[in-house]
């Protein structure tokens, strides 16, 4: 019951529920349990848990699972501290994309919502009538998201300044991807290719065209190659320092799309999969053995997570960003709010914060949505077998009856509303996020 009542659980059920529910003797109940995660009490309503075992028996009858595959399906349902329905939810199962739901847990707490990659645009030579006397040096900070608005913003940034050519080479030094490409000579050349207008392809000139009215096209010729260097010059002068967008609208991106990229990007900034586990697990207060992770994306069997991990990993990323004035969909899409990415095509009850994943053998769903008798509903459905598209339809019908037995919320409750307008974008290539450096 101490560790019920310091994990916080209880206050963020009452506060972000948008309902005030006082389950029947639930801290009586959870007075015996001594759980080093987090303890719940059963919830004295089976509607939810009927839900799920009407679920379970239609996906037999589908032939969606045989009797040795529905061991492996794992479902966690819970409200606030009552535990609404369990299905192999404390086994760790192949989860993968909701590998990224620990991946944001450990950048958000580690880094900060508001945390900004630095990219570092310096010169080894003197800058004479727009011409720079030798190379431009590209110095990688990390950026998951540097694509192509970003370089020519990079590179109009550097117009600004008077450059309009570089004798020397584009040499590449530290950690820099572009366009999720994370080998940094292709990176330099497709670099290279955006900071001239001249040389654009088809590609170059979409990203372009979503950029702001009237922007500029920059024209900075290189005229030697792209050389990848493992230690910068140390006569170098910095003329551009290039932020990334802000960590919350990376995560968001990250989740949208389920980009995998970003994922090990973010992973790898903060130390790699052994702190994004241990870190995600000590937040969440769950077994470490729940949380096995190899990378930050999801992508391998060998990352495997418990129902109940990602649920509590939800929880706990809620709790961390609601102390930034900040909630899940703030992080995560949201039905009704965003209709892209991994969110099209999905039928999910209003406001459900979600994220899902997908391997060859697995579809997983996981998030909270809201109801008007439990409140937050934080769910995690892990489903294995090849036949991933129907599990997405049954996942969503599963969601659907649970909101008709528990009732359709009265309005999305604040600690669901996203600070964004619906269908909101990032705001790419932003001039304002290239700090001139250089006073000529």
């Amino acid at each position: 019951m101490l560790e019920l009542l310091g994990s916080g659980l209880v206050s963020l059920w009452l506060d972000m529920a948008g309902v005030k529910i006082q389950p029947v003797n639930a801290l009586d109940a959870l007075a015996w349990q001594s759980s080093p995660g987090f303890v719940i009490a059963p919830d004295p309503n089976p509607a939810g848990a009927m839900t799920v075992q009407e679920y379970l028996k239609n996906l037999m009858s589908s032939k969606l699972v045989n009797q040795d595959l529905l061991k492996s399906q794992g479902i966690w349902l819970q409200s606030g501290p009552m535990l609404i329905a369990n299905h192999q939810g404390t086994i760790p199962l192949p989860a993968a994309s909701l590998t990224k739901v620990a991946t944001s847990l450990a950048a958000f707490k580690i880094l900060g919502p508001n945390h900004q990659f630095e990219t570092l645009v310096s010169a080894t030579g003197p800058i004479v009538n727009g011409v720079v006397n030798g190379d431009l040096v590209i110095t990688g900070g990390g950026d998951p998201m540097f694509v192509g608005e970003e370089a020519i913003a990079v590179g109009n940034a550097l117009n600004k300044i008077g450059i309009k050519q570089v004798k020397g080479n584009l040499v590449i030094t530290g950690n820099f991807a572009m366009n999720f490409y994370g080998n940094p000579a292709v990176a330099g050349q497709l670099l290279k290719q955006a900071l001239n207008h001249k040389s654009w392809n088809r590609s170059v000139i979409y990203q372009y065209s979503r950029m702001a009215k009237g922007t500029p096209k920059p024209q900075v010729v290189i005229n030697g190659t792209v050389k990848v260097v493992t230690q910068p010059n140390p006569k170098q002068t910095t003329l551009i320092r290039h932020l990334s967008l802000p960590l919350k609208q990376l995560i968001k991106e990250m989740n949208v799309y389920s980009n995998n990229d970003i994922a090990e990007m973010l992973a790898q900034s903060v130390g790699g999969a052994d702190v994004v586990k241990s870190t995600a697990a000590k937040l969440a207060m769950v077994p470490q053995p729940e949380i096995q992770l190899i990378n930050g994306s999801g992508l391998g069997r060998e990352n495997r997570i418990s129902p109940r991990a990602v649920c509590a990993m939800f929880m706990a990323l809620q709790r961390e960003a609601s102390a930034h004035n900040l909630n899940l969909a703030d992080l995560f899409p949201t039905s009704g709010l965003d209709q892209r990415g991994t969110m099209q095509y999905r039928d999910m009850p209003s406001a459900t914060v979600m994220k899902t994943g997908t391997l060859s053998d697995v579809s997983a769903l996981a998030g909270v949505l809201p109801t008007r008798d439990r409140g937050l509903v934080w769910f995690a459905i892990i489903n294995r077998g090849y036949q991933v598209s129907s599990f997405r339809n049954e996942q969503d019908k599963l969601l659907q009856h649970l909101v008709k037995q528990l009732q359709v919320a009265t309005g999305v409750p604040s600690s669901l509303t996203s600070h964004s307008p619906k269908n909101s974008l990032p705001k790419l290539g932003v001039p304002s996020r290239n700090q001139i450096l250089y006073g000529g």
